[in-house]
């Protein structure tokens, strides 16, 4: 038998100082909290990394584009104009605009899929800036944008589109494209908070989508439409952004769709932005 036992003591147990348990446990300073951009831009980088092992996700952003242009390219381009090249010139910013705003609804169904899975509680343990999470997906999926942009921008050199801007319009054509497409992925962010499943948030995008996307300038201009369905399409936020594409794309300027888009813009961040904010801190 043991001394403890044949002596009638409790055995001897070891506590550490604390100046031992800090060299084992904290060998160095601890690491500061990481800042609201820092956090993002890993999320962000999370986003990236999802793509990376699963390269399907990029279908919509590289076959979905090419397909829209080609299909109305030269169904519509005999019909519209005198030619499908010379409908393209008016049509090809259009398309632009429209691949990429459809393309913003996979921001909500994908934190709604995240949801689903419990992967956000995780997310919401951690100690950094407690939007970072949301910002960062929206930072990934900016990435998605501009492919998708340069993507039908390519396909259309390939056509025949012939940009009178050069080099500097079509970058700011992008620009304006990628700063709404931003603004309006919050729209879904929301959406992808409150609706219990990703199918519920992809058949509410489809319903606000579609409207926004086909009655607009996208595809013919509205002069020829009639007079309370313009009405409509003048104050239609995906007009203001394609008429300034497709004027910053041409050479030319339109400062009011410019100042237009960039408002709705920032209404979109505004308002969506703060009540994702909101639901998200109380779910």
């Amino acid at each position: 038998m043991s001394n403890a036992t044949t002596t009638g003591r409790a055995p001897s147990v070891y506590v550490p100082s604390a100046e031992a348990l800090s060299t084992v446990l904290a060998p160095g300073a601890r690491p500061p909290r990481p800042n609201a951009l820092a956090a993002s831009l890993t999320f962000g980088w999370r986003a990236l990394l999802k793509i990376k092992h699963v390269p399907e996700q990029l279908f919509d952003v590289t076959a979905f584009p090419i397909i829209m242009v080609l299909m109305f390219t030269y169904l519509f381009g005999g019909a519209l104009a005198d030619s499908p090249r010379d409908y393209l010139q008016f049509f090809l910013p259009g398309i632009m605009v429209t691949s990429v705003v459809m393309i913003t609804m996979y921001t909500g169904v994908g934190l709604n899929t995240d949801i689903e899975k419990g992967v956000f509680d995780r997310f919401r343990t951690l100690s950094v800036w407690r939007p970072a999470p949301l910002v960062g997906m929206i930072f990934g999926d900016v990435l998605r944008y501009v492919l998708a942009a340069v993507v039908i921008l390519c396909v259309g050199l390939v056509l025949g589109f012939r940009p009178d801007g050069g080099l500097p319009g079509v970058l700011a054509g992008i620009g304006l494209l990628v700063v709404f497409s931003f603004a309006f992925s919050w729209v879904w962010t929301f959406f992808g908070l409150v609706l219990r499943s990703e199918k519920s948030v992809m058949g509410v995008s489809m319903m606000v989508l579609f409207p926004l996307t086909f009655l607009s300038n996208v595809f013919v201009e509205p002069a020829t439409m009639p007079g309370w369905l313009q009405a409509f399409v003048k104050v239609n936020p995906i007009t203001q952004l394609v008429a300034s594409v497709r004027a910053v794309m041409s050479g030319a300027s339109d400062a009011s769709a410019t100042m237009w888009t960039l408002l709705w813009s920032a209404v979109f961040v505004a308002v969506f932005g703060t009540l994702t904010m909101y639901r998200y801190n109380r779910r």
